[in-house]
């Protein structure tokens, strides 16, 4: 049995695309998925499964809300071992122990972006005090100004990095890590 964290991108936000957890509880269960549980009301959902294919889990959980409540709504899924590594290898952390942790953000992209696309990623735009660092399929993210009035969003990443992507900050995500410890 395996542990898995699912981040749904876009649920629940200024009216849109909204779900309750305990409707997608009972959804994510009647997919045989056990001991489901959510963390906020943001689509941050861990379970166990048999399943050892992420892909198929997304795709399973892809298809069931758009059978079940008509959208669509792009999901990511890790296993806990995948969120345990991006939670040790956070470089602004490596850089500075001390570093507020209200300022790190992780963007979690679906797919790795090419070589030649990140040694390309320009920016153009005064970034301030912005800073970004991608390990893998994660995009580190330094924002002292806070997430809601950064220029390095997730639409910024997906369109660069031409790859859907979700972001979360770093209570949640270590929440996650604790709570599906």
């Amino acid at each position: 049995m395996e542990t898995y964290i699912s981040l749904l991108r876009g649920i629940n936000v200024h009216g849109s695309r909204m779900i309750k957890m305990d409707q997608l509880k009972k959804l994510y269960s009647g997919l045989h998925l056990t001991r489901v549980q959510n963390y906020i009301q943001s689509g941050n959902l861990f379970f166990d499964s048999e399943e050892t294919d992420s892909l198929k889990l997304e795709m399973l959980i892809s298809e069931a809300i758009k059978v079940q409540l008509g959208f669509e709504v792009p999901i990511l899924v890790l296993r806990r071992e995948s969120l345990l590594e991006i939670l040790e290898n956070n470089p602004f952390l490596k850089e500075d122990p001390n570093v507020m942790l209200t300022h790190l953000y992780v963007t979690l992209l679906k797919d790795f972006p090419s070589k030649s696309i990140t040694d390309n990623l320009q920016t153009g735009d005064d970034l301030s005090s912005e800073k970004y660092f991608i390990r893998k399929q994660s995009v580190y993210l330094y924002l002292p100004g806070g997430y809601g009035r950064a220029r390095l969003n997730n639409s910024f990443f997906e369109n660069r990095l031409k790859t859907p992507a979700t972001t979360r900050n770093w209570k949640t995500l270590t929440a996650l890590a604790t709570l599906t410890g």
